[in-house]
């Protein structure tokens, strides 16, 4: 009987550990996923700014001639 519960605590023990590794697993890669994202952000960012500061001034809102 005690061997009985022995074999399933080992058992359930076995599963939560295959379990563990595997979230652990995802876990890695969805840290690397949100690490390209930030990057990629930053570049983006840098790449709106770039534009922003080259744009100047905005033009003067005027009416179009057919008014």
């Amino acid at each position: 009987m005690i061997e009985d519960r022995v074999t399933a605590l080992e058992e359930t023990v076995a599963h939560q550990v295959k379990t563990i590794d595997e979230l652990s697993d995802q876990l890695a890669e969805q840290w690397k996923i949100i690490d390209q994202m930030r990057r990629m952000l930053g570049r983006l960012g840098e790449r709106v700014e770039n534009v922003e500061s080259g744009a100047g001034d905005a033009p003067p809102v005027t009416r179009p001639p057919h008014y």
